[in-house]
């Protein structure tokens, strides 16, 4: 995915490549390690330096580059992190079902109804009906993951909700990213899908969130999964 994105946004330097990755990599093992706070720390220093070199070889959009940087690197430490801590594999097998309902509804409801374009100036292909479908088919989703571990449907399903929005504004984001660089796809290792940005673009920002709502729900003593 650094790769992928360092093609996207012009930042072709050896250099500026490899300290996306790297970036990636060492926030991913400052988390296995137990220590998550210092991947966060990595993470934003790395895109910091992402930047700089951006800005040394001529790269038209820095800020782009260092951003994405971030965008890759926490995901990793997010999941890592919530995968770590009590139920922590069922949230992020929840946060799996959630995401894939989100984009199955989407793309469902989409074809099958059309009708207005969601944000034809980020996207031109998403339709309201397409964000509402996955959103409903994400509520169910979390529906059956709080019957699975018997937890309260209420605020499993609100949580679900939310990570479908984020998934979706992931999606936009990525589409936009790749609209503003004209670019088709971010990549070509997967035969007739693209890159692994362009499929697991929802999956990123939705890991983030679901991090952040479970380190807020803790210091508030709410367990989602409860």
């Amino acid at each position: 995915m650094g790769r992928e994105w360092a093609r996207l946004t012009g930042t072709s330097s050896m250099s500026g490549q490899g300290a996306i990755i790297a970036t990636a990599v060492a926030s991913v093992i400052a988390a296995a390690v137990g220590v998550a706070a210092m991947g966060i720390a990595i993470a934003l220093i790395g895109a910091a330096v992402v930047w700089r070199l951006a800005i040394a070889t001529g790269v038209r959009e820095p800020l782009w580059a260092a951003l994405g940087t971030l965008w890759i690197a926490l995901p990793g430490v997010a999941l890592i992190w919530v995968d770590a801590a009590p139920q922590g594999r069922e949230a992020v097998l929840w946060l799996f079902a959630v995401v894939w309902a989100s984009d199955i509804g989407a793309y469902a409801a989409g074809r099958a109804l059309g009708g207005p374009r969601l944000a034809p100036a980020l996207s031109p292909n998403k339709t309201w009906a397409g964000a509402v479908g996955g959103l409903v088919v994400a509520g169910l989703a979390g529906y059956g993951a709080a019957r699975l571990v018997h937890g309260a449907a209420a605020p499993i399903v609100a949580a679900s909700l939310a990570l479908s929005l984020a998934a979706e504004l992931g999606d936009l984001a990525e589409s936009f990213a790749k609209r503003k660089f004209g670019v088709k796809d971010s990549g070509g290792i997967i035969p007739g899908h693209g890159g692994l940005l362009d499929r697991l673009d929802s999956l990123l920002t939705a890991a983030v969130v679901q991090g952040l709502m479970l380190l807020v729900g803790a210091g508030l003593g709410v367990d989602l999964l409860r």
